[in-house]
């Protein structure tokens, strides 16, 4: 919006020609989604309060949980708040892929809020596995489906590019709508196995955010993505705002979600910066490349499946207790220390991912 407004500007002013500049752009949106959060946070956080929208611990989980008992949660609508209101001030709202990313961070949500609900009126689980991951493919396939019919996007969309090799590109044609789908759909639901310590899941989303903003700035410029062999997607530069709004919202939600949590995410949250991630990963052809920039998520997950398949197996479990994070506090970790470690892996994972933009 204030692109819009004040851009046309600079033929009178030359000072609003400013407003060219994603890099400009970006770090006002990061800027004003911390405001946002910081101003409104607190209020958030006391209605939820007030509405009694609590977290319910479950009895499988480690006995020092106990006490998070009745913390506020769905506090992800902070996040989404502090998110979309950054990105529709500084954005050009004429592009496409900002608003894919947003639709596709508000359908997730929506579901992750239908989620928490089911689970705030008595539903134990919320909703069903199979329920929320018809939703949450329906979703993912109306993103896909929409790049997949861009006549611009298309030439490039069904290549898959491997990361480290320069001129591997394999054309996978329509087995890669189902590919995007998984890709989406698979890192909605890492996120969320992974959030269930204070700041745990917001520190890899921040640091995850972060290397992605990097991509899409690159990714959308021309001399950048040409320089270093990547390829280029016209207007996927935008992007990079929405990565840095998503920054800005995550990084003022930790601090009120940094331990002692004073507000959990909730599946409202976790679920749509999943979603948000795989999303942005898709846009700039930078699949693969989210197994390592997301490893933390992709590592829980399969915590969680090792030890699902070892105990119908065999009947033993590989792990004290998964997600991989609970078997470390098992393991008599203190949770300060399996977050901070958590993160200290993400950035080292991050440096890494955005190391082979370069090794090709």
């Amino acid at each position: 919006m204030l692109y819009h407004l004040l851009f046309p500007l600079h033929e009178t002013y030359s000072v609003f020609n400013v407003f060219r500049y994603i890099t400009f752009r970006t770090a006002y949106a990061i800027l004003t989604a911390l405001i946002i959060s910081f101003i409104f946070g607190p209020w958030i956080i006391k209605k939820l309060q007030e509405k009694q929208i609590g977290e319910r611990i479950r009895e499988d989980v480690p006995h020092s949980h106990r006490s998070k008992a009745g913390t506020p949660t769905m506090g992800g609508i902070m996040i989404l708040f502090a998110l979309f209101v950054p990105t529709l001030l500084w954005a050009d709202l004429t592009n496409k892929y900002v608003w894919l990313a947003m639709f596709s961070t508000l359908s997730f949500g929506l579901i992750g809020v239908l989620d928490d609900y089911l689970k705030l009126k008595n539903r134990k689980d919320g909703l069903k596995g199979k329920e929320k991951f018809a939703m949450q493919a329906a979703a993912a396939a109306v993103v896909v489906l929409f790049l997949y019919l861009d006549k611009e996007f298309l030439p490039v969309m069904t290549k898959l590019y491997v990361p480290f090799l320069k001129n591997v590109r394999p054309e996978i044609d329509g087995i890669y709508i189902l590919f995007a789908i998984l890709v989406i759909v698979g890192t909605s639901n890492a996120v969320n196995l992974t959030d269930g310590l204070d700041g745990l899941a917001i520190g890899p989303i921040i640091i995850a955010t972060t290397a992605y903003m990097i991509i899409a700035y690159i990714t959308g410029h021309f001399n950048f993505s040409n320089y270093l062999n990547i390829q280029h997607i016209r207007g996927a530069g935008e992007l990079t705002i929405f990565c840095g709004a998503a920054v800005g919202a995550s990084l003022g939600f930790l601090w009120f979600n940094s331990y002692p949590a004073q507000v959990f995410m909730g599946n409202v949250g976790s679920t749509a910066l999943g979603g948000m991630l795989g999303t942005v990963a898709v846009i700039t052809k930078h699949e693969l490349i989210l197994l390592i920039i997301g490893g933390i998520f992709v590592v829980e997950a399969l915590s969680v499946i090792l030890q699902v398949a070892s105990f119908k197996l065999t009947g033993k479990r590989i792990f004290k207790m998964a997600p991989l994070h609970h078997h470390f506090e098992m393991s008599g970790w203190e949770e300060p220390k399996v977050i901070v470690r958590f993160w200290i892996v993400a950035i080292i994972l991050a440096l890494l991912s955005l190391s082979t933009l370069k090794l090709r």
